[in-house]
């Protein structure tokens, strides 16, 4: 029996997923690091186990109702952890994109600038004093009533309305009406009404097409409608309703995402005429503090915030203690290098790492000890030169009395850790074992680890011949965000890289090449964004791979037989799938006070097809046990399917033989969903030049599967391709052909095209922030490092 002040968390027998059976001992109080090619089980073992425990030992002391749902979640599969405390995780989960949510609000930087407003800030002689909410736009006292605190108005215009002026009513110039019998009904209901529907719509009167477009009023009229051959038409009340209503109405009510999409191309988005897109009521605007409204503070870059504070001149005891209170917050998030963002800057446009780096500065805030934090990846998505500002805010954690879990691949974390656990020694079943648990220069010696390749060195990749440009692309110049009048040249047939800083302004360089650039016959950006929000959406489905499997197993005797289409292997159409989860093989959990959870499907148990389809089989297995397979074991069984063999094999190429054929899209990376994508685009077939566009590929990668990666992007190089990534990685940027630095700084202080050239020029580039690990970069590369 360990003592209550065990100073390990010790794991017994821990089979999530592909773990084999694993213990291991971590200590806690240390920045331990877990590591190993992706899909190797480390996930598995710190969130999948040792959270997962933690949030049910958390769950076992709240209420009986709490208490109930635990059997649904499901507790993992472990024999027992003994010296767990309570833990706090910080996943790479997107928040639930909302335009309410900011910055200030995820930071709650937000409630103690509306503080410093309520009780400190100058109002207008004889006002009242208002409440902190009334500073809020989330709030109905605080909310602007013109728009509702969005800050932003949709309207529209006779132009968005009727494109072409030329037409008549009668031949579709209000483009904006809908198609069918309800555009002819609005026709006939006008042509009712005396208005001349033949004419070109510029010959109308300016009064007449202003009522048609705009006007409120709903008559109603007896239309009778033009009589065709063969065809009774009876009068009928046909209602009127402008162009105006009809688009706002759709936009506003409709449940189709398709026509929603149709109504937006018809309105124009400005900033609210009432409150300037302040988001505010006039009463919160007219108070200020060192000369600005909280408007105008909350929009600036939170280092100028810092600086805006810290010279004001009130010097009264509230105003003190309400600005040292926001500094100190605001420093915790600049020492992150996140400077750059200001407190108004709405959530869904920051990157995963940001926000994951935005709620680590609040748990700094937070006093918290004694608890273990996991962290997936905080060094996902930055510049070389904030890893070692993020490695400051981790040993702070610790020094609080904490114990640091991180999942990690950047080689520096891992130099810095107390403790690594490598766990491998491929992915998938080939994995699920730790190699080593132990201080970081003991890996040295483990033969089968990927981790001590590169850590000390062992990869010797040779340095890349440079390979000449068969042309230039021009880009810009670009003015947006930050960056002004930016403009770069990228070659073409080759492979570059796009480096800075965090906030420098490189995906706002990249997302400026489109099609219509000079140069680029065919452009594919490959993203970070799911590829699909729900368990139904998988690997399977996305790649087309499931119409091929589904055709497999409608050709076998048993489906023959029974009458069974390709349309019964689909588990999401009625016919073959379990009913009670509709074919998803999760029901939806609904938790009080915790988001919404997917919990095993209590009939079918996660095979999603009624008992009835599970009969057919092929080679042995029915098709939720294909589904279940991992794509390295489907390329075996499929061997003599040759569609099936090539979209396996482009997903084995980049590094993805450790995923299940039905891993739900909500299991995934997103570094993971964005090679699906590379893979799915790798198997078409193609002719002529393509521009392939990737923000940060290696995103959630080791660097073991870095260089599988990178070896099939070089490889579209060399069929007459040209490569473009934004990256941090600096063995990737090492092995470019080209590099376009962007920076100094990050926001206001970015927004300049540093330094362009080969990695070997950019390796001592005066002045840019990314050349001296570049040079460390191309030192280890030699052998030299």
């Amino acid at each position: 029996m360990h003592s209550p002040h065990d100073p390990f968390v010790r794991v017994r027998g821990a089979r999530e997923h592909n773990l084999q059976g694993v213990d291991v001992d971590i200590p806690r109080d240390v920045l331990a690091v877990f590591t190993g090619v992706s899909g190797s089980g480390k996930s598995s073992l710190a969130f999948g186990t040792i959270y997962a425990e933690a949030q049910r030992r958390y769950f076992e002391s709240v209420a009986p109702y709490a208490r109930r749902l635990i059997h649904q979640v499901g507790a993992p599969k472990v024999g027992e952890i003994t010296g767990l405390p309570p833990a706090v995780s910080l996943q790479q989960r997107r928040s639930a994109p909302t335009s309410r949510s900011s910055v200030g609000t995820v930071t709650t930087l937000s409630n103690s600038l509306r503080m410093l407003f309520s009780r400190a800030g100058s109002y207008p002689a004889g006002a009242e004093r208002l409440d902190s909410d009334a500073f809020s736009s989330n709030t109905a006292v605080g909310a602007c009533p013109e728009c509702h605190g969005l800050g932003r108005v949709h309207r529209t215009t006779e132009e968005l309305l009727v494109p072409d002026p030329s037409l008549s009513i009668r031949d579709g110039a209000i483009a904006a009406w809908p198609g069918a019998w309800q555009g002819k009904n609005l026709r006939d209901v006008l042509d009712a009404l005396g208005y001349d529907v033949d004419r070109p719509w510029r010959e109308l009167a300016q009064r007449d097409r202003d009522w048609i477009l705009f006007t409120d009023e709903q008559p109603v009229v007896t239309v009778h409608p033009v009589r065709e051959a063969g065809r009774i038409h009876r009068p009928y009340q046909g209602t009127y309703m402008s162009a105006r209503r009809y688009v706002m109405k759709t936009f506003a009510d409709s449940k189709s995402q398709t026509l929603r999409a149709k109504a937006e191309r018809f309105l124009a988005s400005e900033p609210c005429p009432a409150c300037g897109g302040s988001r505010l009521r006039p009463e919160a605007m007219a108070v200020t503090f060192a000369g600005r409204t909280i408007a105008e503070l909350a929009s600036l870059p939170l280092s100028d915030l810092a600086d805006a504070l810290a010279s004001a001149a009130d010097t009264s005891e509230t105003a003190r203690v309400l600005t040292e209170d926001l500094l100190a917050r605001i420093a915790t998030v600049t020492e992150l290098g996140l400077g750059y963002l200001s407190p108004d800057r709405a959530t869904p446009t920051l990157s995963a790492g940001e926000l994951q780096r935005l709620r680590l500065a609040t748990q700094l805030r937070s006093g918290l000890f004694g608890v273990v934090y996991v962290l997936d990846e905080p060094s996902a998505g930055l510049h070389p030169a904030d890893t070692e500002a993020l490695l400051t805010v981790l040993d702070r954690l610790k020094a609080s009395g904490n114990s640091v879990f991180v999942v990690e691949h950047h080689l520096d974390v891992m130099r810095h850790a107390d403790w690594l656990v490598d766990v491998g020694p491929q992915a998938g079943e080939h994995g699920g074992r730790v190699l080593h648990s132990g201080p970081v220069a003991e890996v040295e010696g483990v033969r089968d680890s990927e981790t001590a390749r590169f850590l000390f060195g062992r990869n010797g990749s040779p340095v890349r011949e440079v390979r000449a440009p068969k042309g230039w692309l021009k880009v810009g110049p670009v003015t947006r965000h930050n960056l002004r009048a930016v403009t770069a040249e990228i070659p073409l047939g080759a492979f570059t890289a796009v480096t800075g800083v965090s906030g420098s302004g490189k995906s706002t360089l990249v997302g400026e090449i489109t099609e219509e650039l000079a140069g680029v016959d065919r452009l594919v950006c490959v993203d970070q964004k799911p590829i699909g929000r729900t368990p139904r959406s998988n690997l399977a489905t996305y790649t087309g791979l499931f119409d091929v499997v589904r055709k497999v197993f409608a050709a076998t005797d048993t489906a023959k037989e029974r009458g069974y289409g390709v349309g019964r292997f689909s588990f999401n159409v009625s016919g073959g799938r379990c009913e009670t989860c509709q074919g998803e093989g999760f029901v939806s959990v609904e938790l009080l006070f915790l988001p919404s959870t997917y919990a095993p499907c209590p009939d079918c148990a996660g095979a999603r097809y009624n008992p009835e389809t599970l009969e057919v089989t092929y080679r042995g297995r029915n098709i939720a046990e294909v589904l279940d397979l991992t794509v390295e074991a489907a390329a075996e069984f499929f061997a003599d399917t040759p569609p099936v063999v090539r979209s396996l094999r482009t997903l084995l190429d980049v590094g993805l033989g450790y995923l299940r054929l039905g891993q739900p899209a909500t299991e995934l990376s997103g570094g993971e969903a964005q090679r699906i994508k590379l893979a799915s685009e790798l198997q078409r077939v193609r002719r002529g030049h393509t521009l392939y566009l990737l923000d940060e590929p290696t995103t959630g990668l080791h660097p073991a599967d870095v260089e599988v990666l990178t070896g099939r992007l070089h490889e579209l190089v060399d069929g007459g391709n040209s490569v473009v990534v934004v990256e941090h990685d600096m063995a990737v940027v090492a092995g470019a052909d080209w590099v376009v630095d962007l920076g100094p700084g990050g926001g206001d202080r970015g927004g300049q095209i540093v330094a362009a050239g080969t990695p070997a020029d950019m390796a001592h580039a005066e002045g840019s922030r990314t050349a001296p690990y570049l040079a460390r970069a191309r030192g280890e590369a030699d052998g030299r490092g």
